[in-house]
């Protein structure tokens, strides 16, 4: 067998590399590597030869094959070398605010105590700001023209506002700003006090208030209060007569029809209840009656 010995120059002195040919089998012509310490010791992978190296020597860019160092791979290893020196020295910032965890024990995270040489300075920061959403200007004049049909498509007359109630500002009608009070007594949280600022006539797109519907300062009255309860009162009377109009109707369309009224059955029902309970009503105690 021809062996081929020689003298390994990546390897420190006295090392000899060794190569064995295959002669039979399916991998015939391929070559054996072995390595060769001064002491004479065999190996056969790279694994054992670091092992017994140690840290004297990095085989990180050694190959086992060829007995020689890669300088493909020195050089990357290099230049990471110098990328991480070259980070460690300038270093990366922190753009992060959060304060860090404290390092302990418990099971709930607790962040360190900042300590700061002024306390007080704190961010202002405006709550009205973020809850009130920005309104287009004579938003209310989107709502005219609309109007309201009952079921037989016939218009529903609108009803008419009080004398002190005036619009404010171009274009304002009376059907406008009904709905505009409407809409602002549904969706605001604030009185309805209407546009106290006078200078609001002059020029609208300037001195508006746009919480307030658009229709000048007013003030709601005992005497008005009394109006829309007398008011209220007389919409319930007529309610009230249409449906006892209405039930009659039907209890004369029951009697044409030949069927029991309502009232007449429910006495008959009564009837019958009253019946059956005297029926079970028990035999009194022969000798309860003899005491």
């Amino acid at each position: 067998m021809e062996r081929k010995r020689w003298e390994c120059p990546a390897l420190p002195q006295g090392w000899e590399r060794e190569e064995v040919p295959r002669r039979s089998g399916l991998s015939a012509g391929h070559r054996d590597v072995f390595y060769y310490s001064p002491s004479g010791k065999k190996f056969r992978s790279k694994p054992q030869l670091a092992r017994y190296l140690g840290g004297s020597m990095d085989l990180s860019t050694f190959d086992f094959r060829t007995g020689k160092m890669l300088m493909s791979k020195m050089n990357k290893s290099r230049q990471r070398v110098r990328y991480d020196s070259s980070n460690q020295v300038k270093g990366k910032p922190d753009l992060n605010t959060a304060l860090p965890v404290r390092q302990t024990a418990s099971i709930f995270k607790q962040p360190v105590t900042k300590i700061t040489n002024h306390p007080s300075n704190k961010v202002k920061s405006d709550p009205q700001k973020a809850v009130d959403q920005p309104r287009q200007l004579f938003w209310e004049k989107k709502l005219s023209g609309l109007n309201a049909f009952d079921i037989a498509e016939e218009l529903v007359k609108t009803m008419d506002l009080p004398k002190g109630l005036q619009g404010v500002g171009p274009g304002c009608t009376d059907e406008t700003l009904l709905s505009a009070i409407a809409s602002a007594l549904h969706t605001s949280t604030m009185p309805i006090t209407g546009q106290l600022s006078a200078a609001v006539e002059k020029n609208p797109g300037v001195w508006l208030n746009t919480t307030q519907p658009l229709c000048k300062a007013f003030m709601v009255t005992d005497e008005d209060i009394r109006k829309q309860e007398e008011l209220v009162q007389q919409v319930r009377k007529r309610l009230e007569e249409a449906l006892m109009a209405d039930m009659l109707a039907h209890v004369e369309e029951l009697a044409r029809d030949g069927e029991v009224p309502l009232d007449k059955a429910c006495a008959e029902d009564d009837e019958e209840e009253d019946e059956e309970d005297e029926e079970e009503e028990p035999d009194p105690d022969p000798e309860m009656e003899h005491v």
